[in-house]
């Protein structure tokens, strides 16, 4: 190849393409989710929402027959505090919201979810105090937080509940059932099993009780008439004859 050739050959183009130039509302927008995703607080009422939502709702559930207006609110403050956590780490904390068809499936697991969290954290805590409400609540709350989660994540396909791991979940809380059941029926059997919280449960007081002690009864002093009845703090009558 002659100098001529060499000269005329076209040199290759090393420099790399420049990145297309993003707008300032794209930039704005890209900097506050990053900010709300690294916002401590946002993380932190999240967690928390969690766990005091399922809190409220777990004793509302193993209370409510003691006072069922007073343990309604409560449940509803226990949603509330749980729908909130759920629309910060759902909605706000993540990268991509969803479409309005996956939040009413996220709403409505959640909703599920509270309450399966619920029924089986207040089912063992309180067990000693309601054996028979509990051996209920405990199988039964594993089984719909199981469902509500599946149904919650998106990452999981639905058909998973019947899968076997499903069934491992269902096996455990019938035989979890069963077993409290047994549990519950020798508490119950046992004198002093359970407390009722000091309400309706505890026992009325016999009305065929004696009104008195035999020590309280006045007995008659020795002399008197059977008829007559001894009142020494009545003030002597004086009328003006003597007697």
């Amino acid at each position: 190849m002659t100098q001529a050739q060499l000269l005329d050959a076209p040199t290759p183009n090393t420099t790399t393409p420049a990145p297309p130039a993003r707008g300032r509302a794209a930039r704005r927008k890209a900097d506050s989710r990053q900010a709300r995703k690294r916002s401590l607080a946002a993380r932190y009422l999240g967690y928390v929402g969690y766990f005091v939502g399922a809190g409220l709702i777990s004793g509302a559930v193993v209370h409510h027959p003691l006072d069922p207006a007073r343990y309604t609110r409560i449940a509803l403050y226990g949603v509330l505090v749980f729908l909130a956590a759920t629309v910060i780490n759902e909605f706000l904390l993540t990268r991509e919201r969803p479409g309005w068809a996956r939040t009413l499936v996220v709403i409505g697991s959640s909703l599920l979810l509270s309450f399966g969290i619920g029924m089986l954290s207040g089912g063992l805590q309180h067990f000693d105090d309601f054996p028979a409400r509990g051996a209920v609540l405990v199988p039964a709350g594993l089984v719909v937080s199981f469902i509500a989660y599946v149904i919650k994540d998106a990452d999981i396909p639905t058909r998973r509940i019947f899968s076997l791991v499903g069934l491992a979940v269902l096996m455990v809380a019938a035989l979890g059932y069963f077993g409290l059941r047994q549990v519950a029926a020798s508490m119950e059997s046992t004198p002093g099993g359970g407390h009722s919280h000091g309400t309706a449960g505890e026992p009325a007081a016999d009305d065929h009780a004696p009104a008195a002690t035999p020590s309280a009864v006045t007995t008659p002093t020795q002399g008197a008439a059977p008829g007559a009845k001894p009142d020494p703090q009545t003030p002597a009558h004086n009328d003006g004859h003597t007697h």
